[in-house]
């Protein structure tokens, strides 16, 4: 069998396929990929923290932007695309399986150089950096924003001029003291723990959401000063509505792309899984992301079903103003909170592994190499958490460009380019749908919202 699949290239250690495997061979591991995840994998990471990891991955900030997607889709087109999204980036997790399959890579970054050579590796590597730096500074920028009125609200007085109320020294102390240590573990099932109270915590947040949706009436209110002002005397603005478009709408599949990317984390996932097989990953992936969906469309549906139009881009400002010194809000935001926070050393990894992929592949492990790489990433997220104005800018941006490039673009054109199968058959034909799909998609909604900031 070894001999009619392919054959190795000597030089550079890839493993070439010559032809399709069969159906009956297709959970079958080629020799060299089998020795690399027995190589990488020890002891391995159990069914259960592999889930928990990749929906780590996949669940973050995106949660709190959904809701603000549903009121300008409607909750049919919402379903519509969440949907849609989700089942196109199981696919293409399934793509990109099949290709680590064929060629024995075990890295995204590897596949573009086996795809187009040097420079497929580096724009695979460039956007992977720029995807995860864009992740990571979205989540921080949440810790900033609410951990220091998710404390206040617990406090009584005036404490505004108290250094745990400030945002930007709160964001530096919590990277210094959790993410900074925790993105350094040299291997990312060291997580499988904090990704699983990761989980919990966002289970919690979709059943506080749907708990207070029938403790904030409508028309909304707002209590200052023990008097009441209603923010809209039209009982319309209580009806949902099925389908909705305006220009805010651009930023619905970005939004979705860059809630459901995971796959820069699939392969290192992998790599590390207790009897890895083509099978066993994508019931992974295929667990991960139905959880994630079920809970991403709960939270933005009742989220959307409490404020209706007058739902925040970030959710929890929402229930901030019309909730304040809420116990129960107020202990789900510290929950989700943390949440957020414990993805951020999750994303690290993949991050510092295209650094090191794109300029120092050919080196050997080095720990203070390990360190600077991770320190020098911290920085530059913390930077922009504490200079970007609003996250649905970096959910825009990031999820139409690289987010695509990742979920959609890259797995269809590389699946084009290494497979072997005819075009007309069904996983091509696939394939050329799914690179279409983000071509439009991203240039569509990147144009969208450059015009819309234009406008402003």
């Amino acid at each position: 069998m070894e001999a009619s699949w392919g054959s190795v290239n000597a030089e550079r250690g890839w493993y070439v396929s010559a032809q399709q495997p069969e159906e009956g061979e297709a959970e079958e591991l080629s020799p060299l990929l089998s020795n690399e995840l027995h190589r990488q994998r020890s002891p391995g990471v159990s069914f259960g923290l592999s889930v928990f990891n990749l929906m780590n991955a996949i669940m973050g900030s995106g949660i709190l932007g959904l809701a603000f997607i549903m009121a300008n889709t409607g909750i049919l087109g919402f379903s519509f695309l969440l949907l849609t999204v989700a089942l196109l980036a199981s696919y293409s997790v399934h793509l990109l399986l099949s290709m680590c399959i064929q060629t024995a890579v075990t890295s995204y970054e590897d596949l573009g150089l086996f795809a187009f050579g040097l420079p497929g590796k580096v724009v695979v590597a460039g956007t992977i950096i720029i995807q995860n730096i864009g992740a990571m500074s979205s989540y921080l920028l949440i810790i900033k924003t609410e951990f220091p009125a998710a404390i206040a609200e617990f406090l009584t007085g005036d404490y505004n001029r108290y250094w745990y109320l400030d945002g930007q020294t709160l964001l530096i102390i919590i990277c210094v003291g959790i993410v900074f240590p925790l993105a350094l573990l040299p291997k990312i099932g060291f997580l499988g723990y904090t990704s699983s109270l990761s989980f919990f915590f966002m289970m919690f947040f979709a059943l506080v959401v749907i708990i207070k949706k029938w403790s904030i009436p409508c028309p909304l209110t707002l209590n200052y000063v023990e008097k009441c002002f209603q923010i809209s005397n039209a009982t319309d603005d209580c009806k949902p509505k099925l389908f909705h478009f305006s220009k805010e709408s651009a930023y619905a599949l970005p939004t979705m792309a860059f809630s459901f990317l995971c796959h820069t984390s699939i392969l290192p996932i992998y790599c590390e899984l207790q009897s890895p097989s083509k099978k066993r990953m994508q019931n992974v992936t295929n667990t991960a992301i139905a959880l994630s969906f079920l809970v991403y469309f709960i939270s933005a549906l009742f989220g959307y079903l409490t404020f209706y139009d007058k739902v925040e881009s970030e959710l929890l400002k929402g229930y901030s103003k019309y909730l304040p010194h809420d116990v129960v809000v107020m202990t789900v935001k510290l929950c989700i909170l943390f949440a957020v926070l414990l993805t951020v050393p999750l994303i690290h990894f993949p991050a510092r592994k295209a650094v090191m992929m794109m300029f120092f592949s050919n080196f050997p492990f080095s720990w203070i190499r390990h360190f600077l790489i991770t320190l020098a990433l911290n920085i530059i997220i913390v930077l922009l958490a504490m200079y970007v104005p609003d996250i649905r800018n970096v959910f825009g941006v990031v999820g139409a460009s690289t987010s695509t490039c990742l979920i959609f673009i890259f797995p269809g054109l590389f699946y084009l380019k290494l497979s072997r199968e005819d075009f007309l058959s069904w996983k091509k034909f696939g394939a050329f749908v799914l690179l279409i799909f983000g071509i439009l998609v991203g240039n569509f909604s990147l144009a969208l919202i450059i015009f819309d900031w234009i406008n402003k």
